[in-house]
């Protein structure tokens, strides 16, 4: 599956045959490699997201000014205040905090945009250890959304191990880890970095004859970079309890609702 991530995500599984999932877009024929069947998932809002929950936290302007004045941006600053809260960069750091991702409503695969984000688990405090903490919650329950495709995606035969990941979202080593750990599958980042870029010169190149097809350019001018494999052990564990946590929130504010209806 192709992880598009931005200021939303998209999610991108070819197949040879039609497949039909509820909640996810398609399939749609040579939409995306000439031959195959394309279908789309997606995310409303996921760098949007994360950008939303440290801007509106108390220490988001004095993050940025030391991001200024370091020479480099608030999220290497956070990544590396989980790196010193534990040494191994945190997941279980969110064992009592937990964020389900929908505040700009759900695309895939519940299809429904009247859903809101939530969060559970917050203290009365504003410190950046708190924001540090409140930021991988965010990426953790991205993460689990992503999950939740790609469960919508294998129900309708689709059997998904790797995660080829581009854009601006991916660039950030703890949102490309957490999507490996929450998945299982591993994450697989290419050696051009700049992807949408690599996508013209690679139509170019077909275009101008310089190839025969796309899935021939595909093979000849992208190679792997980095290859991210999913934590097993307590890893794994947690994210298992994490993802049932992220399914008891949808079903908590399906309850609310309920109980504020009026007749």
């Amino acid at each position: 599956l192709a992880l598009i991530g931005g200021t939303s995500s998209c999610h991108m599984a070819v197949s040879r045959e039609p497949r039909f999932v509820p909640g996810v877009w398609g399939p749609y024929y040579s939409a995306m490699v000439p031959g195959l069947w394309l279908t789309e998932g997606g995310q409303s809002a996921t760098g949007a997201l994360i950008d939303h929950v440290i801007r509106t936290h108390p220490r988001a302007s004095e993050l940025e000014q030391v991001a200024k004045r370091q020479g480099t941006n608030v999220y290497a600053l956070l990544n590396e205040r989980l790196l010193a809260l534990t040494s191994t960069g945190g997941a279980e750091l969110t064992s009592e905090l937990h964020v389900f991702p929908d505040f700009h409503g759900n695309r895939s695969p519940r299809a429904d945009p009247s859903l809101r984000g939530m969060v559970s688990g917050l203290k009365l405090t504003d410190s950046v250890d708190s924001l540090a903490l409140l930021y991988l919650a965010t990426i953790q329950g991205i993460a689990h959304g992503t999950r939740h495709i790609l469960e919508a995606l294998a129900a309708e035969g689709y059997r998904i191990d790797t995660l080829l990941a581009c854009g601006g979202d991916t660039k950030n080593p703890v949102f490309v880890r957490e999507h490996a750990d929450a998945t299982g599958c591993r994450v697989v980042l290419p050696r051009e970095p700049e992807a949408v870029l690599l996508g013209s010169a690679l139509l170019g190149a077909v275009a101008s004859g310089h190839y025969a097809s796309v899935i021939d350019a595909m093979g000849r001018m992208n190679q792997a970079g980095e290859v991210v494999v999913p934590r097993a052990g307590a890893v794994r564990a947690f994210h298992e309890r994490k993802h049932a946590v992220f399914q008891r929130m949808y079903a908590d504010q399906m309850a609310y609702r309920a109980l504020m209806q009026t007749d």
